[in-house]
């Protein structure tokens, strides 16, 4: 059976006792008695040092990635803008083929033996670069140093969010971390590290578990207990991944985009993926569906830039046929709302929360299992009335999961709600939240001393 899973990812990730209580704070110190001049460097530096001991056969790749976009920038506009000319586009033109001639050597040639840690990220992020460079938006940097921190800095290198560079460039010339701001930037990787700890990998057992024992052997309850439970897992390890990037940037003095609101509070799947993985959106809206024309150029047009988009962005996660299937399960009911079901789904205040909680869930079934005859017998699974593999075997077998999992569905359900956002803006600057903070990183660390160390489920893109 082949279903998306991860191999073991080698080096520091975020949430294990050698980033959190050995790297962080030597570097922390380093950082910090650094003057402000040479903080750039160390940051450079730094994360260069922490992507090594993960991927030290690829370092050279990220480095080179550095090199090429501040020569071809450079070469772009030395030092004043000199218009959008022939030798503009032919450069933006040829660094571009070089980032995304590579990202397509390693992920889609088969000619690769891996894929380098992080490279659909920071591909995307210095893209942006020059296609900004070039459209006028923002100046080449003249620093290597300044452009290499952009796109290097550790707490977003591997799996985003993928900042713009306008949104940092300011920090990048001057920066200051005042105490209040390095307290919430640690409150924040916190409450991410609890999000990834405490709720992602351990309801995440239950998928393992089914995965274990076969998609045949299961009942139709357990199938769809199992789908949700993977729709958390998911949602809980990148948001949580996101929220620790936000608070490492914080307390290195940067602002990092937010890339989750509440997704599972959406009311229809095109406000679903305006909430989730946000900054990967707005790429492609950026750089992709607005200068295809956007919406601009009537509803035939419209959605074949979505086309393009969603096809985009299916391969941008994988090269397999299941993403396929996935983002063109994705287009189909983006492309129903836009026809005639979104005003509805909008005026009501409970059918579109349900068609959201019951079509994602599904379409992530897509994401999840790599293999296509299994996903095709998880579908009878959840479905009973598709075939004939979907008589049970075991039609109880979902008791005793509900009994030992009901606790992490109930704090994944309450989570990935408004409220504890709300009440912990309310409390974050009292006692009360400092407590609650402390209790989720004392079981944070529990569960990492009791659990194997789990990579975070983005870094496989």
């Amino acid at each position: 059976m082949s279903c998306f899973c991860l191999e073991s990812v080698p080096g520091m990730v975020f949430s294990s006792f050698e980033f959190l209580f050995r790297f962080l704070p030597v570097f922390l110190i380093i950082y910090y008695l650094t003057p402000k001049k040479y903080k750039n460097l160390v940051l450079f530096l730094g994360s260069i040092a922490f992507y090594t001991v993960g991927e030290a056969e690829y370092v050279l790749l990220l480095a080179g990635c550095v090199l090429v976009n501040y020569l071809f920038a450079r070469l772009m506009y030395r030092d004043y803008m000199e218009g959008r000319g022939t030798k503009q586009k032919i450069l933006m033109i040829l660094a571009l083929l070089y980032d995304f001639g590579l990202l397509f050597f390693f992920k889609y040639s088969g000619f690769a033996k891996e894929l380098p840690l992080g490279i659909s990220f920071y591909t995307f992020q210095i893209a942006a670069y020059i296609i900004d460079v070039y459209r006028g938006k923002v100046p080449a940097e003249k620093s290597f140093v300044k452009l290499g921190t952009y796109l290097t800095m550790f707490p977003q290198l591997v799996a985003g969010p993928i900042i713009n560079y306008s949104e940092v460039r300011a920090a990048l010339n001057s920066r200051r971390v005042p105490i209040e701001q390095f307290e919430d930037g640690l409150k924040t990787l916190i409450l991410g590290l609890g999000a990834k700890v405490i709720i992602a990998d351990r309801i995440g057992l239950l998928w393992n578990h089914i995965r274990m024992i076969g998609f045949s052997s299961v009942s139709t309850p357990l199938a769809w207990m199992g789908a949700y439970a993977y729709s958390l897992e998911l949602y809980f390890d990148f948001a949580g991944y996101s929220m620790m990037a936000r608070g490492l940037g914080s307390m290195l003095g940067f602002k990092i985009p937010v890339n989750f609101r509440q997704p599972y509070m959406a009311k229809s799947v095109s406000e679903f993926w305006r909430r989730w993985h946000i900054t990967l959106g707005r790429w492609f809206r950026e750089y992709v569906y607005i200068p295809l024309g956007g919406n601009r150029k009537g509803k035939f047009r419209t959605f074949f830039n979505l086309f393009v988009v969603w096809t985009l962005t299916a391969l941008w996660h994988g090269s397999g046929y299941n993403y396929l299937i996935w983002g063109g399960s994705l287009l189909l009911f983006l492309a129903m709302e836009k026809l005639f079901l979104g005003p509805f789904l909008e005026k009501s205040r409970v059918a579109g929360h349900l068609y959201v909680l019951f079509v994602v869930p599904l379409t992530w079934m897509a994401f999840a299992i790599t293999d296509i005859g299994e996903l095709g017998i998880y579908m009878t699974r959840l479905f009973p009335f598709l075939g004939r593999t979907a008589i049970a075997v075991n039609g109880q077998d979902f008791i005793q999961p509900a009994k030992d999992y009901w606790p992490l569905f109930a704090l994944g359900i309450l989570f990935s709600t408004p409220l504890p956002t709300e009440v912990y803006k309310r409390i974050r600057r009292r006692w009360a939240g400092s407590i609650a903070v402390a209790v989720i990183l004392a079981f944070s660390v529990y569960y990492l001393t009791v659990s194997a160390n789990n990579p975070f489920m983005y870094f496989n893109f």
